[in-house]
């Protein structure tokens, strides 16, 4: 059975945005949390392309998929897994399924709209026919999951900075046990694994 895997980048402080973020202002006013995605060096490469290879489906929440489907969003370009071969599928959390998907309409990607964080992640899970099921965001999603314990693996990408505010990854109250299964600097960011107790 696929893991399931939540995969962000986070801020020292805890903040996987920056104040004000919105569709045209995807992390708010902390663009620079993803310096080692614009700017990689060999290590956060490396990362990336495995990440990209062992998806074999993405779950998202609406207001990430909001700012991907943009038109400043995704192109054949930027995007997830964008210079790979083919695209996994998404599903992504939401009570209120948009009437178009530009995504669809202009490179072929496969989006389903569920609404609930447990169904999203069986959905995933049973059309990951090779990977695993990569959480991606935003981080609203991916506390709700490690709340509910629907998270095997999580994955943090350590960003050198201070937020002060923005989107907080961790909600309070959640206790959960993790194992340290990985730790890779680079010059942009700490790469951190860890597997579920």
């Amino acid at each position: 059975m696929p893991k399931v895997i939540a995969d962000i980048t986070m801020s020292l402080d805890g903040y996987v945005t920056g104040p004000g973020a919105d569709e045209q202002h995807g992390l708010g006013d902390a663009t620079e949390l993803h310096t080692w995605v614009t700017e990689q060096d060999a290590v956060d490469t490396e990362i990336l392309e495995r990440a990209t290879a062992q998806s074999g489906a993405v779950v998202m929440g609406r207001r990430l998929f909001d700012i991907v489907d943009s038109p400043g969003g995704w192109n054949e370009d930027v995007g997830y897994g964008a210079d790979q071969t083919g695209a996994p599928p998404f599903f992504v959390v939401t009570h209120a399924p948009p009437q178009d998907v530009r995504l669809e309409r202009e490179l072929g990607m496969r989006f389903t709209f569920v609404d609930d964080l447990a169904t999203a992640v069986d959905q995933a899970r049973a059309a990951a026919t090779h990977g695993d099921v990569v959480i991606m965001g935003g981080g609203d999603v991916i506390g709700q999951a490690l709340e509910k314990g629907l998270v095997d693996e999580l994955r943090i990408h350590l960003a050198p900075m201070l937020l002060g505010g923005g989107t907080p990854l961790f909600k309070p109250g959640t206790r959960q046990m993790y194992r340290q299964r990985d730790v890779r600097p680079s010059r942009n960011a700490v790469h951190l694994a860890y597997e579920r107790v």
